[in-house]
């Protein structure tokens, strides 16, 4: 099956209020290119390199999104174009951002990632460390990123009422501090579900899912 096929078979299954980032990521230019020919605006990638590369490569119009895990030394790179920072989990990494935002001349929008699963190889803030980073003055002093939404990742596991305790956690949270908006700080994203498990998310409040395999396997 066809790249746009697949596209157009997945957005049939998802809502209207729900983002659709096709993760990109270790794909050619030429099947990112075929997406965007169906239609397809927003792309997740994993690695700075291969972003870098691809923003250079193909049309300007893509909303590229940082889905992956981002080391602060490579925030310099990604600054001039990058759209959304998905996985932010430290001040010292939104304080990087700030910075190279503002030499940018730009506002960065990014997600907070907070830690749902019930693994070890899964990154995020607790909920009282995001307590703890939204309410410092070191956070409030940050003028040119914005966090717009949250983000989390379920455990990998077929247990689905796992996934659903995990998913519905993190609406909670997202719910519980959605009101609270200041300059840098307007909730209007909850970012969770993939390729196996984006069903159940939707149906726990998710407004943003990534998705790659789904997409790209022909």
């Amino acid at each position: 099956m066809k790249i746009s096929e697949n596209l157009h078979n997945l957005k049939n299954s998802i809502p209207e209020n729900v983002t659709l980032v096709a993760v990109s990521k270790t794909k050619p230019t030429s099947d990112i290119l075929e997406a965007y020919q169906a239609g397809q605006r927003i792309f997740g990638e994993n690695k700075v390199q291969e972003l870098v590369d691809k923003q250079e490569q193909l049309p300007k119009d893509i909303q590229w999104q940082m889905i992956g895990h981002l080391q602060s030394n490579k925030v310099k790179y990604i600054a001039p174009f990058i759209h959304l920072i998905h996985g932010v989990e430290s001040l010292k990494l939104l304080q990087e951002i700030d910075k190279q935002a503002f030499k940018n001349k730009r506002i960065i929008n990014c997600l907070l990632q907070l830690y749902i699963a019930q693994e070890e190889t899964k990154f995020g803030l607790s909920e009282p460390e995001f307590i703890e980073l939204i309410s410092s003055d070191e956070f409030k002093a940050l003028k040119n990123i914005k966090i717009v939404g949250l983000m989390g990742m379920a455990s990998f596991t077929d247990n689905k009422t796992q996934i659903q305790t995990e998913f519905t956690t993190l609406k909670t949270i997202f719910d519980t501090y959605k009101p609270q908006k200041n300059t840098n700080f307007d909730l209007q994203i909850l970012s969770m579900g993939m390729s196996g498990d984006y069903q159940i998310a939707i149906e726990c409040g998710s407004t943003m899912v990534r998705i790659g395999s789904r997409i790209f396997v022909c």
